[in-house]
Protein backbone atom coordinates (compact mmCIF):
# COMPACT_ATOMS: atom_id res chain seq x y z
CA UNK A 1 0.00 0.00 0.00
CA UNK A 2 1.14 3.57 -0.65
CA UNK A 3 2.72 5.44 2.25
CA UNK A 4 1.52 8.73 3.68
CA UNK A 5 3.80 11.58 2.64
CA UNK A 6 6.18 12.58 5.45
CA UNK A 7 5.44 15.83 7.25
CA UNK A 8 8.52 18.11 7.19
CA UNK A 9 9.73 19.42 10.55
CA UNK A 10 9.51 22.98 9.20
CA UNK A 11 5.97 22.53 7.83
CA UNK A 12 3.45 25.34 8.02
CA UNK A 13 -0.14 25.60 6.78
CA UNK A 14 0.96 27.22 3.55
CA UNK A 15 3.29 24.36 2.69
CA UNK A 16 0.85 21.53 3.41
CA UNK A 17 -1.52 22.18 0.53
CA UNK A 18 -4.66 24.26 0.02
CA UNK A 19 -7.74 22.27 -0.97
CA UNK A 20 -10.92 23.63 -2.55
CA UNK A 21 -14.35 22.05 -2.19
CA UNK A 22 -17.59 22.94 -3.97
CA UNK A 23 -20.42 21.39 -1.99
CA UNK A 24 -23.80 21.92 -0.39
CA UNK A 25 -27.19 23.34 -1.34
CA UNK A 26 -30.29 24.37 0.58
CA UNK A 27 -31.06 21.55 3.02
CA UNK A 28 -27.79 19.73 2.23
CA UNK A 29 -25.24 21.68 4.26
CA UNK A 30 -24.49 18.44 6.13
CA UNK A 31 -22.79 16.90 3.11
CA UNK A 32 -20.49 19.92 2.83
CA UNK A 33 -19.72 19.73 6.55
CA UNK A 34 -18.85 16.03 6.48
CA UNK A 35 -16.64 16.36 3.44
CA UNK A 36 -14.92 19.45 4.86
CA UNK A 37 -14.21 17.83 8.21
CA UNK A 38 -12.83 14.71 6.55
CA UNK A 39 -10.56 16.78 4.31
CA UNK A 40 -9.19 18.75 7.25
CA UNK A 41 -8.55 15.49 9.15
CA UNK A 42 -6.49 14.23 6.20
CA UNK A 43 -3.46 16.44 6.70
CA UNK A 44 -4.16 19.37 4.41
CA UNK A 45 -2.90 22.80 5.46
CA UNK A 46 -5.98 24.78 4.44
CA UNK A 47 -9.44 24.18 3.01
CA UNK A 48 -11.67 26.65 1.21
CA UNK A 49 -15.31 25.62 0.82
CA UNK A 50 -17.47 27.28 -1.86
CA UNK A 51 -21.13 26.94 -0.90
CA UNK A 52 -24.46 28.79 -1.32
CA UNK A 53 -24.90 31.87 0.84
CA UNK A 54 -27.64 30.27 2.97
CA UNK A 55 -25.09 27.80 4.35
CA UNK A 56 -22.58 30.37 5.62
CA UNK A 57 -23.58 30.55 9.33
CA UNK A 58 -24.09 26.77 9.50
CA UNK A 59 -20.69 25.97 8.00
CA UNK A 60 -18.74 28.52 10.02
CA UNK A 61 -20.25 27.15 13.21
CA UNK A 62 -19.80 23.48 12.33
CA UNK A 63 -16.37 23.71 10.67
CA UNK A 64 -14.53 26.73 12.12
CA UNK A 65 -11.24 25.58 10.53
CA UNK A 66 -12.59 26.01 6.99
CA UNK A 67 -12.43 29.17 4.91
CA UNK A 68 -15.84 29.80 3.37
CA UNK A 69 -16.28 31.31 -0.10
CA UNK A 70 -19.93 32.18 -0.66
CA UNK A 71 -21.85 31.77 -3.91
CA UNK A 72 -24.03 34.72 -4.93
CA UNK A 73 -27.06 32.42 -4.93
CA UNK A 74 -28.76 31.69 -1.62
CA UNK A 75 -29.58 28.04 -2.29
CA UNK A 76 -27.44 26.63 -5.13
CA UNK A 77 -23.97 26.59 -6.65
CA UNK A 78 -24.28 28.86 -9.69
CA UNK A 79 -20.97 30.57 -10.44
CA UNK A 80 -17.48 29.45 -11.38
CA UNK A 81 -15.05 29.35 -8.48
CA UNK A 82 -11.44 30.36 -9.39
CA UNK A 83 -9.08 27.48 -8.53
CA UNK A 84 -5.63 28.61 -9.69
CA UNK A 85 -4.48 29.08 -6.09
CA UNK A 86 -5.40 25.55 -4.98
CA UNK A 87 -3.63 22.20 -5.15
CA UNK A 88 -6.81 20.12 -5.60
CA UNK A 89 -10.57 20.55 -6.07
CA UNK A 90 -13.54 18.32 -5.24
CA UNK A 91 -17.06 18.96 -6.54
CA UNK A 92 -20.33 17.29 -5.67
CA UNK A 93 -21.39 16.50 -2.09
CA UNK A 94 -24.92 17.76 -1.48
CA UNK A 95 -24.77 19.96 -4.59
CA UNK A 96 -28.18 19.21 -6.25
CA UNK A 97 -28.79 18.97 -10.00
CA UNK A 98 -30.56 22.32 -10.32
CA UNK A 99 -30.22 23.59 -13.94
CA UNK A 100 -28.08 26.58 -12.88
CA UNK A 101 -25.87 24.25 -10.85
CA UNK A 102 -25.52 21.87 -13.79
CA UNK A 103 -24.32 24.68 -16.03
CA UNK A 104 -21.89 25.89 -13.37
CA UNK A 105 -20.44 22.40 -12.80
CA UNK A 106 -19.69 21.90 -16.50
CA UNK A 107 -18.11 25.36 -16.74
CA UNK A 108 -16.10 24.70 -13.56
CA UNK A 109 -14.68 21.43 -14.88
CA UNK A 110 -13.71 23.07 -18.17
CA UNK A 111 -11.68 25.81 -16.45
CA UNK A 112 -10.09 23.71 -13.68
CA UNK A 113 -6.42 22.77 -14.05
CA UNK A 114 -5.61 21.31 -10.62
CA UNK A 115 -6.28 17.65 -9.66
CA UNK A 116 -10.01 17.00 -9.53
CA UNK A 117 -12.41 14.73 -7.62
CA UNK A 118 -16.05 14.37 -8.70
CA UNK A 119 -18.70 12.82 -6.48
CA UNK A 120 -22.46 12.65 -5.96
CA UNK A 121 -24.43 15.26 -7.92
CA UNK A 122 -21.38 16.29 -9.97
CA UNK A 123 -21.47 12.73 -11.36
CA UNK A 124 -25.21 12.89 -11.92
CA UNK A 125 -24.79 16.15 -13.84
CA UNK A 126 -22.03 14.62 -16.00
CA UNK A 127 -24.30 11.66 -16.72
CA UNK A 128 -27.15 13.89 -17.97
CA UNK A 129 -25.55 14.40 -21.39
CA UNK A 130 -23.22 11.89 -23.13
CA UNK A 131 -20.87 14.63 -24.37
CA UNK A 132 -20.16 15.81 -20.81
CA UNK A 133 -18.15 12.71 -19.94
CA UNK A 134 -15.55 13.63 -22.56
CA UNK A 135 -14.68 16.94 -20.88
CA UNK A 136 -13.10 15.28 -17.85
CA UNK A 137 -9.40 16.14 -17.48
CA UNK A 138 -6.93 13.21 -17.36
CA UNK A 139 -6.41 11.68 -13.88
CA UNK A 140 -9.75 13.02 -12.61
CA UNK A 141 -11.02 10.80 -9.76
CA UNK A 142 -14.67 9.70 -9.84
CA UNK A 143 -16.22 8.20 -6.70
CA UNK A 144 -19.61 6.77 -7.74
CA UNK A 145 -21.84 4.39 -5.86
CA UNK A 146 -23.60 1.78 -7.99
CA UNK A 147 -26.51 4.01 -9.01
CA UNK A 148 -24.26 6.88 -10.05
CA UNK A 149 -21.94 4.51 -11.86
CA UNK A 150 -24.74 3.02 -13.96
CA UNK A 151 -25.89 6.47 -14.98
CA UNK A 152 -22.38 6.96 -16.37
CA UNK A 153 -21.76 3.58 -18.04
CA UNK A 154 -25.32 2.31 -18.62
CA UNK A 155 -27.03 -0.67 -17.07
CA UNK A 156 -25.15 -3.98 -16.83
CA UNK A 157 -26.29 -7.56 -16.40
CA UNK A 158 -23.38 -8.81 -14.25
CA UNK A 159 -20.56 -7.64 -12.01
CA UNK A 160 -18.12 -8.69 -14.73
CA UNK A 161 -19.77 -6.47 -17.32
CA UNK A 162 -19.92 -3.58 -14.84
CA UNK A 163 -16.19 -3.84 -14.17
CA UNK A 164 -15.40 -4.25 -17.87
CA UNK A 165 -17.33 -1.11 -18.83
CA UNK A 166 -15.86 0.89 -15.95
CA UNK A 167 -12.33 -0.10 -16.91
CA UNK A 168 -13.01 0.85 -20.52
CA UNK A 169 -14.15 4.30 -19.35
CA UNK A 170 -11.08 4.74 -17.13
CA UNK A 171 -8.73 3.74 -19.95
CA UNK A 172 -10.46 5.82 -22.64
CA UNK A 173 -10.46 9.04 -20.63
CA UNK A 174 -7.31 8.30 -18.59
CA UNK A 175 -9.22 8.78 -15.34
CA UNK A 176 -9.61 6.89 -12.05
CA UNK A 177 -12.98 5.42 -11.08
CA UNK A 178 -13.67 4.08 -7.59
CA UNK A 179 -16.63 1.71 -7.61
CA UNK A 180 -17.80 2.14 -4.02
CA UNK A 181 -19.10 -0.90 -2.18
CA UNK A 182 -17.82 -3.97 -0.35
CA UNK A 183 -14.13 -4.24 -1.32
CA UNK A 184 -14.33 -1.09 -3.45
CA UNK A 185 -12.70 -1.49 -6.86
CA UNK A 186 -10.31 1.27 -7.94
CA UNK A 187 -10.10 1.25 -11.74
CA UNK A 188 -6.90 2.83 -13.02
CA UNK A 189 -6.12 4.45 -16.41
CA UNK A 190 -3.69 1.64 -17.28
CA UNK A 191 -6.48 -0.94 -17.08
CA UNK A 192 -5.50 -2.33 -13.69
CA UNK A 193 -7.94 -2.86 -10.83
CA UNK A 194 -7.05 -2.38 -7.17
CA UNK A 195 -9.42 -3.87 -4.58
CA UNK A 196 -9.71 -2.30 -1.15
CA UNK A 197 -9.51 -4.60 1.87
CA UNK A 198 -10.95 -2.38 4.61
CA UNK A 199 -14.52 -1.39 5.47
CA UNK A 200 -17.67 -3.04 6.81
CA UNK A 201 -21.47 -3.02 6.30
CA UNK A 202 -21.93 -0.42 9.04
CA UNK A 203 -20.52 2.15 6.62
CA UNK A 204 -23.63 1.82 4.44
CA UNK A 205 -25.00 5.04 5.87
CA UNK A 206 -25.79 8.53 4.57
CA UNK A 207 -22.72 10.76 4.32
CA UNK A 208 -20.12 8.00 4.18
CA UNK A 209 -19.34 8.85 0.56
CA UNK A 210 -18.99 12.54 1.41
CA UNK A 211 -16.34 11.57 3.94
CA UNK A 212 -14.43 9.55 1.33
CA UNK A 213 -14.44 12.53 -1.04
CA UNK A 214 -13.02 14.74 1.69
CA UNK A 215 -10.24 12.29 2.53
CA UNK A 216 -9.16 11.92 -1.10
CA UNK A 217 -9.28 15.69 -1.59
CA UNK A 218 -7.04 16.24 1.42
CA UNK A 219 -4.51 13.66 0.22
CA UNK A 220 -4.44 15.18 -3.27
CA UNK A 221 -3.87 18.68 -1.92
CA UNK A 222 -1.09 17.32 0.32
CA UNK A 223 0.76 16.18 -2.80
CA UNK A 224 -0.19 12.53 -3.31
CA UNK A 225 -0.54 11.48 -6.94
CA UNK A 226 -4.16 10.82 -8.02
CA UNK A 227 -3.99 7.01 -8.06
CA UNK A 228 -2.13 7.04 -4.73
CA UNK A 229 -4.74 9.36 -3.23
CA UNK A 230 -7.56 7.12 -4.47
CA UNK A 231 -5.98 3.95 -3.08
CA UNK A 232 -4.80 5.40 0.21
CA UNK A 233 -7.97 7.41 0.75
CA UNK A 234 -10.22 4.40 0.20
CA UNK A 235 -8.09 2.31 2.57
CA UNK A 236 -8.06 4.95 5.31
CA UNK A 237 -11.81 5.51 4.93
CA UNK A 238 -12.50 1.81 5.39
CA UNK A 239 -10.00 1.44 8.23
CA UNK A 240 -11.56 4.35 10.13
CA UNK A 241 -14.94 2.69 9.61
CA UNK A 242 -13.57 -0.60 10.94
CA UNK A 243 -12.17 1.12 14.03
CA UNK A 244 -15.50 2.86 14.59
CA UNK A 245 -17.43 -0.39 14.20
CA UNK A 246 -15.10 -2.18 16.60
CA UNK A 247 -15.87 0.36 19.31
CA UNK A 248 -19.45 1.37 18.49
CA UNK A 249 -20.87 -1.57 16.56
CA UNK A 250 -21.95 -1.60 12.94
CA UNK A 251 -25.66 -0.99 13.46
CA UNK A 252 -25.33 2.45 15.02
CA UNK A 253 -22.39 3.70 12.96
CA UNK A 254 -22.86 7.07 11.24
CA UNK A 255 -20.64 9.04 8.87
CA UNK A 256 -19.37 11.38 11.60
CA UNK A 257 -17.97 8.34 13.42
CA UNK A 258 -15.72 7.59 10.44
CA UNK A 259 -14.23 11.08 10.72
CA UNK A 260 -13.82 10.66 14.48
CA UNK A 261 -11.64 7.57 13.93
CA UNK A 262 -9.60 8.97 11.04
CA UNK A 263 -6.73 10.09 13.30
CA UNK A 264 -6.34 6.52 14.61
CA UNK A 265 -6.47 5.16 11.06
CA UNK A 266 -3.71 7.57 9.96
CA UNK A 267 -1.62 6.59 12.99
CA UNK A 268 -1.92 2.89 12.15
CA UNK A 269 -0.93 3.44 8.51
CA UNK A 270 1.96 5.74 9.47
CA UNK A 271 3.33 3.10 11.85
Amino acid sequence: MNKILPRPVDAHKGSMGHAALIAGSYGMAGAAILSSRACLRSGVGKLTLHTPAFNLPIIQTAVPEAIVHVDSDQKHFTEIFPTSAYQALAIGPGLSTHPDTARAVIAQILQTTCPLVLDADALNIIAQSPEHIDILPPTTILTPHKGELHRLIGETISAEEELEKTLALAKRLHIIVIIKGPHSAICAPDGSVHYNTTGNPGMATAGSGDVLTGIILGLLARGHQPLQAAQLGTYLHGLAGDLAAENLGQESLIASDIIQYLPKAFKIVEN
